[in-house]
């Protein structure tokens, strides 16, 4: 297994893969997101332990969507099953996998607990239907979004560490630890392709928020883009995650030729063929 250094196109190839694969089998790899959503919502639920069984699962969730989408490519219907991959491959790989799921509570946890003491975090509002506007406008209050901006930016080095990790420990057999070093050096090294990855997503959902405000122009009706705004945005967090097994297949060398299918540079050929 060796680093692959990919040019800054091949994050908009990483884009048009997610959508492609994911209307292949919209049904299934929607339906696999929602309900590691509701799972982890139903475990963030539970006195004490909650959030952090909550954390835990992220990255043997992200390993199975993964899947769901190798599954998706070869033309199969990705089961619920393929969500506990991370815990059916042997002891060891499934211990690695709780080890990292462990650091990534950790270090979620840390952010959570860091974040008030940096700034002077107001509560994220709960919206409701009789709420809704007083919610919008504590969202859109500058001390709120100043509170997103700290978070995200300490969440971005975390989400470099695990982006790939879970991939290696699974696909690869790399311990916990240094699965973490190689996701980072590979997301730093092919910087300029995960730039163009999230400009890309960017324009896609800007894309559908605009559909979506001209449907309720014209329809007159903001009731609708309310009912619509949280499926919607569901949905495209489900395609977006289809997504992220491409930029890990291209980012890497020597995976098994079984786990392969295609290539981002084999979708360029495609595209200059049409």
């Amino acid at each position: 297994m060796k680093l692959n250094i990919v040019p800054a196109s091949t994050g908009i190839t990483w884009v048009k893969l997610g959508v492609k694969t994911f209307l292949q089998q919209p049904l299934a790899m929607s339906g696999l997101f929602f309900l590691y959503m509701a799972v982890g919502t139903l475990l963030s639920l539970l006195p004490v332990l909650g959030l952090i069984l909550a954390f835990m699962i992220v990255p043997a969730a992200t390993l199975g969507l993964m899947a769901a989408t190798q599954e998706a490519l070869k033309g199969k219907f990705p089961m619920p099953t393929v969500l506990v991959s991370a815990f059916r491959a042997g002891r060891q790989r499934m211990r690695a996998m709780l080890v990292l799921g462990a650091l990534y509570a950790a270090a979620c946890l840390l952010i959570v607990m860091v974040v008030p003491f940096l700034v002077d975090a107001p509560p994220v509002p709960l919206v409701t239907p009789s709420t809704a506007d007083a919610g919008r406008e504590a969202m859109l209050a500058p001390q709120f979004q100043l509170t997103m901006l700290v978070t995200m930016l300490l969440y971005l080095p975390v989400s470099l560490l695990f982006w790939h990790a879970p991939a290696l420990v699974h696909w690869h057999g790399i311990s916990p630890v240094k699965s973490l070093f190689f996701s980072f050096v590979a997301c730093i090294r092919n910087a300029g392709a995960f730039l163009m990855y999230g400009l890309g997503w960017f324009g896609v959902f800007l894309g559908m928020g605009i559909v979506l405000s001209i449907i309720t122009g014209l329809t007159g009706s903001a009731t609708l883009m309310a009912a619509a705004m949280m499926p919607l945005a569901l949905l495209m967090a489900a395609m977006f995650s289809t997504s992220i097994y491409f930029t890990f297949r291209d980012s890497f060398v020597a995976t098994p030729p079984d786990d392969l299918t295609g290539s981002a540079e084999d979708a360029h050929n495609t595209d200059d063929k049409s």
